[in-house]
Order: C-alpha cells, then sequence, then structure tokens
C-alpha cells in the first residue's frame, strides 16, 4: 500500500454555502491534479476546513494515522489564520504549504467581485503563511499552479522525503557486534537518534546470528544458488572447485534475511574485527539485502545503515539505485580529477550499469574464508552522495551533488564493486568542504532520489545540513559551518 498525503483545503464560513461548495469542487480538482503527478505517496482529499475545532481533530486523526505520512494545506479563499492556531501546534506530521490558485490565468473581460472573492489564495495563504512563521512551524513552501511540471516535481521530492522520515520513525537496526576499534567516525549517541529520527539501535551477538545461520538447510540454499543463477553472471570457479564457498555466502545470506525478518530489522551492520563463528566476511548477502531496501554499515557504523535504509525508502519505485559506499582514493590527472569509491564488498547492486557477476578473491583483513561478492561498475548519471555525524551537540548531514562516471579504463584487477565520479563543483573544492564539515567517510551514494528531497528532509527531521554544489566555494562553506554551529547552540532547549 501506498503511504498517503493528507490534501486540506481552507475557507471559512462568511463565504456562504454556494461559494463553499464551489471551494470544495475547485479543492477536489486541484486534488485529482496533484494525485496524478505524485509518484512516491496517494494525495487523499479532505472536506475544506472553515473552523479550528475541525482543523484540529484532522490534525489529530493525522498524527494517529499511520498511514499518512505529511499534509498539504492550501487556502483556496480567506482562512483566518487563528483558526489553525491550534491544529498547527498539533500537527507532528511533515507540512507542506502549497500556495496555487484553482485558474491559472485571469478572465480579464469577465472577472468580478464574486471571481475575486473566491479566488482569494493571493493572500488568504500569506495569512496562513504567517501564522505558521508566528509559530516557527517546520514546513516547505511550493508557490505555482499545479499544471506546471516543476511545481509537480517539488512537491513529489517533498513527498519522498516524508516517505523516508516515516520509516526511519519506525527503524529497527541490529549492530552484529561493535564499530571498528579505535574509529571515531562511526561512534554516536543512540539515545539521541531514537529520540531525534525515531530509530531503535541495538547491538546483537555474531554468534546469535551464527546459530541461525547454522540451521540453515540445504534446500534453502539450493534455492539461493538457483536464483543466483538467473540474475548474476557467475564465475566459473564457484560452481567448481569454490562450489562450497558460493553454498556458504548463501547460507548467510537466508540465515541473516531470517534474523531480520523475525526480528522486525530494517538495517544492520557487521564488523570484519567480530565476526564470531562466521567463516566468511559477508558480502554476496549484505549486497542483495541491499538490493531489497535494508539498510547497511559497514565496521559497525549504524549512522550510515540508517541513512541507507531511509534513503531506500525515499527513491522506492524511481527504477535508480541507492548503495552504501566509501570514498576510496582519488585521481587528480591527467583529465578532469575524480574519485573512486568502493568498499571491501559491500556495494549495492541496485546502482550496478550491467548485469553483476559474482566471484570470490582472497580479503587481505578480517581472518577468515575468502569471501564471495558480485563486482560490476556503477551506473552513469547524476547523483548525490551524503554522510551523518555526530558533532555532540547534533548529528549533521553533509551532501554532494556528484556525476557518476564510467572507470577511465577498465579495472580487471579490483575485485569488488565500484562507483567513480565527479564531484561538485570540483574534487579540491568538495573535499575541502567535506573535511571541513566532519563529514564521514562511509556515505549513502544515491541516483533515486536529489538534493531537494535530502533538504526537505533534513527540514522535517529538524537536523543540520550542508549541501556542496555547483555554486559551493570553501570560503563561503567555512562561513555557513561556523553561522549553523551559533544558531544550533543558540536553538538548544534549555
Amino acid at each position: 500500500m501506498k503511504p498517503q498525503i493528507w490534501f486540506l483545503t481552507g475557507s471559512q464560513h462568511l463565504y456562504g454555502p454556494e461559494t463553499l461548495q464551489q471551494v470544495a469542487d475547485q479543492s477536489a480538482e486541484i486534488q485529482r491534479t496533484l494525485d496524478a503527478g505524485l509518484s512516491g505517496a496517494d494525495l487523499v482529499g479532505k472536506p475544506v476546513l472553515t473552523d479550528s475545532g475541525a482543523i484540529k481533530r484532522l490534525m489529530q486523526e493525522a498524527n494517529a494515522d499511520q498511514n499518512c505520512i505529511g499534509i498539504i494545506a492550501w487556502m483556496h479563499t480567506f482562512s483566518p489564520a487563528k483558526m489553525w492556531i491550534g491544529g498547527l501546534d498539533a500537527l507532528r506530521k511533515p507540512l507542506l504549504h502549497l500556495h496555487t490558485q484553482h485558474n491559472a490565468s485571469l478572465p480579464w473581460s469577465t472577472i468580478d467581485m464574486d471571481f475575486m472573492n473566491l479566488n482569494q489564495a493571493a493572500h488568504g495563504d500569506r495569512e496562513f503563511g504567517f501564522i505558521q512563521a508566528r509559530l516557527g512551524v517546520p514546513r516547505k513552501v511550493v508557490a505555482g499552479h499545479v499544471s506546471d511540471p516543476n511545481v509537480i516535481t517539488r512537491i513529489d521530492a517533498w513527498a519522498r522525503a516524508a516517505t523516508g522520515l516515516q520509516h526511519l520513525r519506525g527503524l529497527r537496526l541490529a549492530r552484529f557486534g561493535d564499530n571498528m576499534r579505535d574509529v571515531a567516525v562511526t561512534e554516536g549517541d543512540k539515545v539521541e537518534a531514537e529520540l531525534r529520527f525515531g530509530v531503535s539501535v541495538n547491538t546483537y551477538g555474531v554468534n546469535d546470528l551464527v546459530a541461525v545461520v547454522d540451521r540453515v538447510s540445504d534446500a534453502e540454499i539450493d534455492k539461493l544458488i538457483a536464483e543466483y543463477r538467473d540474475v548474476f553472471e557467475i564465475a566459473p570457479e564457484l560452481l567448481g572447485e569454490r562450489l562450497e564457498s558460493f553454498r556458504y555466502a548463501a547460507r548467510i545470506e537466508a540465515g541473516l534475511r531470517q534474523f531480520l525478518t523475525e526480528g522486525e530489522f530494517g538495517a544492520f551492520t557487521t564488523n570484519f574485527e567480530d565476526l564470531g563463528g562466521l567463516r566468511q566476511l559477508p558480502g554476496l548477502a549484505v549486497q542483495r539485502l541491499m538490493a531489497d531496501g535494508y539498510g547497511f554499515g559497514g565496521e559497525g557504523d549504524w549512522k550510515t545503515s540508517v541513512l541507507v535504509a531511509t534513503v531506500k525508502a525515499m527513491g522506492a519505485g524511481t527504477g535508480r539505485g541507492t548503495s552504501f559506499m566509501e570514498d576510496y582514493t582519488y585521481h587528480f590527472g591527467p583529465g578532469e580529477p575524480k574519485i573512486l569509491g568502493a568498499h571491501m564488498l559491500e556495494v549495492c547492486p541496485s546502482i550496478a550499469s550491467a548485469t553483476p557477476r559474482a566471484e570470490i578473491h582472497p580479503l587481505g583483513i578480517g581472518g577468515r574464508e575468502d569471501p564471495v561478492r558480485l563486482v560490476f561498475d556503477a551506473a552513469p548519471g547524476p547523483a548525490v552522495v551524503m554522510g551523518m555525524a555526530d558533532m555532540g551537540d547534533r548529528f549533521r548531514l553533509v551532501a554532494n551533488e556528484i556525476e557518476v562516471i564510467p572507470p577511465d579504463e577498465p579495472l580487471p584487477n579490483l575485485p569488488v564493486a565500484r562507483a567513480v565520479w565527479k564531484p561538485a563543483p570540483s574534487l579540491s573544492t568538495s573535499a575541502e568542504c567535506w573535511i571541513t564539515a566532519g563529514g564521514p567517510h562511509h556515505t549513502v551514494l544515491t541516483q533515486a532520489v536529489g538534493a531537494e528531497t535530502l533538504r526537505d528532509f533534513a527540514e522535517m527531521a529538524q537536523t543540520e545540513l550542508l549541501l556542496i554544489d555547483e555554486r559551493t566555494t570553501p570560503a563561503d562553506f567555512s562561513d555557513r559551518v561556523r553561522w549553523n554551529q551559533a544558531y544550533h547552540r543558540l536553538a538548544r532547549p534549555l
């Protein structure tokens, strides 16, 4: 079932029943137009609101309805904003203020005061905007006629952010072991994360997982191997002398999937320093689970795992991918500078440019058997990389608009999935700004959602976002970091 967004229209009793019926009819028309253009949610129209009691009751109903991920509000006529105080104060779902009107153009030759009284959004929405500003309500404002594709695109971006936030608020994450020893950026305040985002992060012994993995039946493994052969290219040795390793990789997937399903977890982490009785570092299993929408972070990085799960929920149905990622190494030249991103094993095949190939290779760390993994190049196209850091007094999101490109040359000796990208506005500026912001080395790479959705999400979650794009300069970015520091310190409750 698609998530729902409720469409609210404001007016008042002053206009009388005939005008209010016109408001209702035109509101329904606007709602149908928007609903046809949204890809991430269903838009559900509600009766026209004309008094404070009805407004507050509806907002409370929205809060309680698990299918409702947000509210779009439009003041068709003039809706005195004091009526909205109680409702806006009670609302706990994301809010988008749509500033539009029923007609795209004015009927110049026939316009009269009846028309003017009916079509008053030009100042009705300003009244509504004032009360939102006065109350400090987090919201997005979109202005324009609903026939404009850009208006639909911006609303859809917001709807996807609301979907991600709803998913995050009910997310459960399983950490198998702790994070990598002596690493700073993968640490974080799990209590604050649950308070701020709603995600529950808890640790489980790796051998709790091993017990489930060891119980997987041969029939389940046979079924997975057959599926792998249908959807991936398979290195010949995996069906010959290394078949047992291939079957153990399938065993890990089946057991891990069962553990996550039974615990209702939507995200997880592993750590190559804490593998318990696992014979391989999970590679293929992690990649497959990420492709199905699970969040993942390596080395116990639960914050990145949370982000992967959230952004995957935002991008559902787009046909474009999202993956756990890490900036690994640079190409400074010749030619245009670029970044080669990868990880030890765990890059999601949803970003692959072609059919991934299952391969087996040694892994120099972890002290376990050679792990099976999917190898591929990422599909070219615009994307965003995004990371989360715990700054002590708040969480900070750092994002960079990028362009994924093919590698300059084939990479026959690199036995992992990888992505090559050009960061905006340049490698040097991007890297300087990212490091200035304290951005993490683990990230989420997504081609499924853009920067506007991520900005909307940060606004909904009331979380700092620092975006690096084509307009960014190191000096301006450093100023923004300092201004944000002051703002967030002052905005903290006593």
